[in-house]
């Protein structure tokens, strides 16, 4: 095996921590995009709770549609991101 200075050591530790910085912030911003999309999503639940009743405090049928809609996004959304071909 071959021995490694101080120097190449140093090279190697600041490549490890660069790496970690480079996934650390990646998965941050992955979280960050994760919570704006849950406020989103609240939020539009929040708006369409008076939007989308009818007198009696049902669903229309139009919400029913735009939420069923919205499931199969996700889940087409989630196939793709499990690599599974639809």
């Amino acid at each position: 095996m071959t021995d490694l200075s101080i120097i190449q050591y140093g090279a190697m530790a600041l490549i490890v921590t660069g790496w970690i910085g480079i996934l650390a912030y990646a998965g941050l911003k992955g979280w960050n995009g994760w919570l704006a999309f849950k406020r989103a999503e609240l939020e539009m639940a929040l708006g369409q709770r008076g939007a989308g009743m009818d007198a009696m405090g049902s669903a229309t049928a139009a919400t029913r549609i735009d939420v069923a809609d919205l499931k199969e996004r996700i889940r087409k959304l989630e196939a793709i991101a499990a690599g599974i071909d639809l």
